[in-house]
């Protein structure tokens, strides 16, 4: 039986440059494809040699209004002297843009690497471009994005997994067990909808770019309304408890330049991280018929990985039962 393509198949060079040069660029070379799965993004360069970043939304992801809402909050940003990258915008002030189907944005390159995150300095910085990103945050809320829901995401990435055929019979009992007792241990964690703020949503390093002490935000895709700990929580990577006090006490005193860092959230840091944990697996078993990914995580048809992942949600399991010593 014939299947359908996926629509980023018809995503082929002359397609992407007709779309960019449709908002009045002319593209002189093809585009490069950049590291991306969730969205298709692309390195274009005008004919003034001015390097832009064009993404591909994935169709019926997130509704226009959503999209709308992550340009303005950068655009709102961006105004407020917060180092990220705002979508341009056409005379007639639209940001998002329409070409054969799909709905894109054209982003002005940032060029730079990574932090360092065993880099006191770095840290620093980054706190403190947070806080400054959290300071915008506090002023409005999001209509049209989402909450992070720790319940609610927790079944709904437990559901994912459980309705697929990726686990044998004696992974789904191990699965289903381990998953129902890390939905009964985080239930106490969760966190009242006045704590939550708009954030960048996925801040890890891969998202930060720059140079020397000067770092900018790049892809609000995940955008959200979430506790202020949930951007800052992933910067906090050391394996030693010393390591990790350092980092978390340079962050935070980064972040404090703008805003007073309430450290009753950091109880929420394993329990976020095992919400991350489930998220992924279920948003590899989501993205499968996507012909990128198969390639891209050829280990999830290993039965080995599913071993591997449970193993590591009982280890989650564990961490919540104690506070971390670092946090101590």
């Amino acid at each position: 039986m014939a299947t359908t393509p996926h629509p980023f198949a018809r995503l082929e060079p002359a397609r992407i440059v007709a779309a960019v040069e449709s908002l009045g660029l002319w593209l002189p070379g093809e585009p490069f494809a950049l590291n991306s799965y969730e969205n298709r993004v692309f390195l274009v360069h005008d004919e003034e040699r001015r390097r832009w970043v064009v993404k591909f939304y994935r169709p019926e992801r997130w509704s226009d209004a959503q999209i709308q809402e992550e340009h303005d909050f950068l655009a709102e940003l961006e105004a407020a002297g917060v180092a990220v990258a705002a979508p341009w915008r056409n005379a007639a002030g639209e940001s998002l843009h329409r070409a054969e189907g799909f709905r894109f944005a054209l982003y002005p390159q940032l060029p730079g690497q990574a932090p360092e995150l065993e880099n006191p300095a770095h840290l620093f910085v980054l706190g403190e471009l947070i806080g400054a990103v959290h300071e915008v945050g506090r002023r409005s809320t999001f209509a049209h994005r989402r909450t992070l829901d720790l319940d609610a995401m927790v079944v709904e990435a437990r559901e994912r997994v459980l309705g697929s055929a990726w686990l044998d019979r004696h992974q789904r009992r191990a699965y289903e067990r381990i998953t129902e007792a890390l939905h009964r241990r985080l239930a106490p964690h969760a966190w009242t909808p006045e704590r939550a703020i708009r954030v960048h949503g996925d801040c890890h390093i891969g998202n930060i770019l720059g140079r020397d002490e000067h770092f900018a935000l790049v892809d609000f895709d995940d955008c959200l309304m979430a506790p202020a700990v949930q951007d800052l929580w992933m910067l906090f990577t050391a394996e030693h408890d010393e390591e990790r006090q350092m980092q978390l006490s340079e962050v935070i005193e980064g972040y404090e330049q703008h805003l007073d860092f309430d450290r009753g959230e950091l109880a929420l840091v394993e329990p976020l991280r095992t919400l991350r944990l489930l998220r992924h697996s279920a948003w590899l078993v989501a993205r499968w018929d996507d012909p990128a990914f198969p390639p891209a995580f050829p280990w999830l048809a290993d039965a080995g990985y599913w071993d591997g992942h449970i193993r590591m949600l009982e280890q989650q399991r564990q961490l919540l039962e104690q506070k971390p010593r670092w946090l101590a």
